[in-house]
């Protein structure tokens, strides 16, 4: 029986790519650099800040000194900017209620740095929906490193058999393997299915609800 319900964020609860794509566009911008179109952002997230603002810098100029110069205009842009297009996706403020109504723990596990993720979590779905929240800290490895799902375990006080990881990309799904948990990968995000299943998903899923299904099953 599933007790804890994992998701990752981006991509899988907010569809927050336009405003990624808009902050790290300005921050590249800024400093002179090529901007890139929207859909290519689509591979450029998924391992925290710092690795899609070095995938966004052109190869001749890949370097952490121009990722930290950079990344300061992104997350003075984005602190600001970060709700101006981002929504949940369809259909999942009504998974989460429901969830919610079957008691099942929920948590958010993103590589997107800690403190806008906590601050997006309660303006689009409110406080107390939640119970735990942990985006990219410091010190802490980012995913696929299952530190942070193990740290969520905890605090749960459950055990691996009674979770269910949610995620959009690859990297969440090698996730949930690195962390022995089952997982649910879902296409309605940024990557495509032929990824969720070459990095190990237990289960596909097309739209929020049918979520609830694979619980049924498990």
């Amino acid at each position: 029986m599933i007790k804890l319900v994992i998701f990752d964020l981006d991509g899988t609860l907010l569809n927050s790519l336009e405003d990624l794509a808009a902050s790290t566009n300005y921050a590249l911008r800024r400093h002179g650099y090529p901007e890139h179109e929207l859909p290519a952002y689509r591979y450029f997230v998924g391992n925290g800040i710092d690795k899609l603002l070095e995938r966004a810098l052109p190869d001749a100029v890949r370097t952490p000194e121009n990722v930290m110069k950079i990344k300061e205009d992104f997350v003075a842009y984005y602190a600001v900017h970060k709700a101006d297009f981002t929504a949940p996706y369809a259909g999942i403020p009504e998974l989460l209620g429901e969830l919610k109504r079957q008691g099942i723990l929920l948590a958010v596990a993103s590589n997107k740095y800690h403190e806008a993720t906590i601050a997006l979590i309660p303006a689009y779905f409110g406080e107390g929906l939640f119970d735990f929240v942990f985006g990219q800290r410091e010190g802490v490895p980012i995913k696929p490193d299952p530190t942070i799902v193990y740290d969520i375990i905890k605090a749960a006080d459950v055990r691996k058999e009674e979770v269910l990881y949610v995620g959009d990309s690859g990297v969440d799904m090698q996730t949930a393997v690195n962390s022995g948990v089952t997982s649910a990968g879902v296409t309605w995000g940024f990557r495509d299915r032929k990824e969720l299943l070459a990095n190990g998903a237990c289960h596909i899923v097309e739209s929020p609800l049918d979520i609830l299904a694979i619980l049924n099953e498990i």
